[in-house]
């Protein structure tokens, strides 16, 4: 296999972590562990000092998109600093994430030629403004030299909207750490777990809220405790539960904050149940892999993204039925064997998704664009000195 310069986009803030960024920087991170060349032009609004591979385009401003707020970067001075990273990089290939919303992605689509390939990672219904601005993305679109598809569902967004076709390849998960987490005795006794933006009305904390507060009002469970880890104010959380519900039931709500990634590995392992009763705007679900990885049982919204990730290693519920997921809730919570099934179903799965399977899959995809020997276009590029 021979090496290559890579240069990875991503459209989203560097500073505010999520699964596309997440993606990005492992599959960076593997790359070079390979002994391929990779730099990663983002969005990055952060002080942080980052690694050599990740290049800061400027700052991104909050931009309404797939249901939530996404920080991205779009403009002039945006488009100067693209143009000036593919110039001092000399690339076999692009690789651009998430190419046809207004941020990086499409901008370094728009300056270079070459071996380009655009990664979908979003699923989203029938859109106007995606079918209005069709006409517009699709001369980038046709610049693509391939097209990659994180699941069905963001397949069938793509097709739908922009036309087309993709290969379906996964995001990939390290597997490693989280099947060799440790169970947290502190996390493990009766507990449901949620990890998750927990503000963020589309992860579906608030259908969690109502229904374990309506099987309390039943009487069930009074003895399970709810961990909430991840961002959003706790102390917002917690009055508002106390206010619907009363001082009992908030008292079994306890919020971790933020986890490191060893610390999430441990959390997915330790609890009774992982929850995961998202709403909508999912198209792959990076948790709810990292959890079967840990051996979790999981009980999760019947969104077909995760389905397609899950297929029989999880309970499902309908999604934002409160009197379903409550009533699947008490069946796992009271239901060991049942639990253990999908944990050992789940482990059993899990390595599909490892990056071991995913990473021969793309660089299969940079070879094949790449086998003509054409690298990224030479007027937007300056020549190798000496290589």
């Amino acid at each position: 296999m021979r090496k290559m310069r890579i240069g990875l986009v991503s459209p989203y803030d560097w500073s505010v972590p999520g699964g596309v960024q997440f993606h990005i920087r492992d599959l960076a991170v593997r790359l070079m562990g390979e002994g391929h060349f990779v730099s990663v032009l983002t969005p990055d609004s952060g002080d942080e000092v980052r690694p050599d591979f990740i290049v800061g385009a400027g700052r991104s401003i909050p931009v309404p998109y797939n249901g939530a707020v996404a920080r991205l970067a779009f403009g002039p001075i945006a488009n100067a600093r693209v143009k000036k990273w593919i110039a001092e990089n000399d690339f076999d290939l692009l690789h651009l994430h998430e190419p046809a919303i207004p941020s990086l992605s499409i901008l370094a689509c728009w300056a270079a030629s070459g071996p380009i390939v655009g990664t979908f990672h979003a699923a989203y219904p029938q859109s106007w403004a995606m079918n209005v601005a069709a006409p517009i993305l699709e001369p980038a679109m046709d610049k693509l030299s391939a097209r990659i598809a994180v699941s069905s569902a963001a397949h069938s967004s793509l097709v739908e909207h922009l036309g087309g076709d993709a290969v379906v390849i996964p995001n990939g998960v390290d597997t490693a750490p989280f099947a060799q987490a440790i169970i947290n005795v502190e996390w493990s006794h009766r507990t449901i777990g949620f990890l998750g933006r927990f503000e963020d009305a589309r992860k579906g904390f608030d259908l969690l809220v109502e229904a374990f507060a309506s099987l309390c009002a039943r009487g069930e469970l009074s003895d399970v405790r709810v961990l909430v880890a991840g961002r959003g104010d706790s102390h917002d959380a917690i009055a508002k539960i106390t206010k619907a519900y009363g001082d009992e039931i908030a008292g079994q709500f306890h919020f971790l904050g933020e986890v490191s990634d060893s610390q999430k590995a441990d959390f997915l392992k330790s609890v009774s149940l992982y929850v995961a009763p998202n709403t909508g705007g999912e198209s792959f679900g990076i948790i709810i892999a990292e959890a079967m990885a840990s051996g979790a049982a999981i009980l999760a919204s019947d969104l077909p993204p995760f389905v397609d990730v899950l297929n029989d290693a999880a309970e499902y519920f309908e999604n934002e039925n409160v009197t379903d997921l409550s009533d699947k809730i008490l069946k796992m919570m009271n239901n060991d064997a049942l639990r253990e099934h999908y944990r050992v179903v789940g482990l059993a799965r899990s390595p599909m998704f490892d990056w071991d399977e995913i990473v021969p899959k793309i660089v299969a995809i940079y070879e094949m664009i790449t086998a003509g020997g054409q690298r990224v276009s030479e007027s937007a590029t300056r020549r190798r000195r000496g290589e």
